[in-house]
């Protein structure tokens, strides 16, 4: 292509540019992906076996080129065995809740519901479990439909009340070991599982709670609530980030900014409060 950047015999153009960038975009966003994974040396390995069938290739090694080849003839339905939960977890990421779907009123041809979501028992349950050290995870739908995670649990559908919640969550009771998911103004079901967090750099003195509400909450949109079993803290997780030891005010005031307002950055949080660290 003829263009402004002409490199000996080559003509680099900007549509050559913009390839080269979007490609190396591409490859950033696969190792994000990958990273901290044992996905990324597999990943490696595949790239040197390609490289490798390219210098060959390049020599002339008939015999050995052949062999190769067959190796990577297949090599597209290999990558999809090896690396499905991989895939698994990008398809979900593209398809995660955008800022269209946020609209007030209206979400991808779903009206909003009139009523608003009362978040006051959802505090006060909080609150108590925080002073009985009794870890919960309670999850909050917006945009993005949980269903899926939903039917991993026992399905409730059942009126939001702070006694339901505590029931729920107690020691004793067969389904506080899990996430309960709240849809629609309702408490859509409980014992859920949810995708655990990959990521690097969750501290490890978040436990499988946190990153529970962290992997939730980097393929969809929805608000999670987390109050920790061993320190009693409550927190938020809100677009893969953890905001950590609220007050009941702080609690009350974010979830009725996020949930009742769709706002996707909080306002009033410090830096140190706004990380996963």
């Amino acid at each position: 292509m003829t263009g402004p950047f002409p490199i000996n015999f080559l003509q680099f153009g900007w549509i050559d540019a913009a390839d080269v960038l979007l490609v190396t975009v591409l490859l950033y966003q696969l190792y994000k992906l990958l990273r901290g994974s044992v996905a990324l040396n597999v990943a490696l390995g595949l790239v040197s076996f390609y490289l490798l069938y390219l210098v060959v290739k390049a020599t002339g090694m008939e015999v050995l080129t052949k062999i190769l080849g067959q190796f990577m003839s297949v090599g597209v339905l290999a990558s999809i065995i090896l690396f499905q939960q991989e895939i698994r977890r990008f398809l979900l990421s593209v398809g995660k809740a955008t800022a269209l779907e946020r609209v007030r009123g209206w979400r991808w041809g779903r009206p909003s519901l009139d009523a608003p979501l009362l978040v006051g028992p959802f505090v006060e349950a909080a609150k108590s479990l925080s002073a009985k050290y009794t870890g919960a995870l309670i999850c909050f739908a917006q945009a993005s439909d949980l269903t899926a995670f939903a039917e991993s649990g026992d399905r409730l559908d059942a009126e939001i009340s702070k006694r339901l919640l505590l029931s729920i969550f107690n020691k004793t009771s067969p389904l506080h070991d899990g996430a309960v998911i709240v849809t629609n103004g309702r408490i859509q079901a409980a014992r859920c599982i949810l995708p655990v967090s990959e990521n690097p750099d969750v501290p490890a003195s978040l436990g499988l709670r946190h990153r529970a509400a962290i992997g939730l909450s980097e393929i969809t949109d929805a608000v999670v609530l987390v109050v920790s079993e061993e320190t009693g803290a409550m927190s938020l997780v809100y677009q893969g980030e953890v905001y950590r030891d609220l007050s009941t005010a702080e609690l009350r005031a974010r979830l009725n900014e996020w949930l009742l307002r769709g706002e996707t950055q909080p306002k009033s949080m410090s830096p140190e409060t706004n990380a996963i660290a």
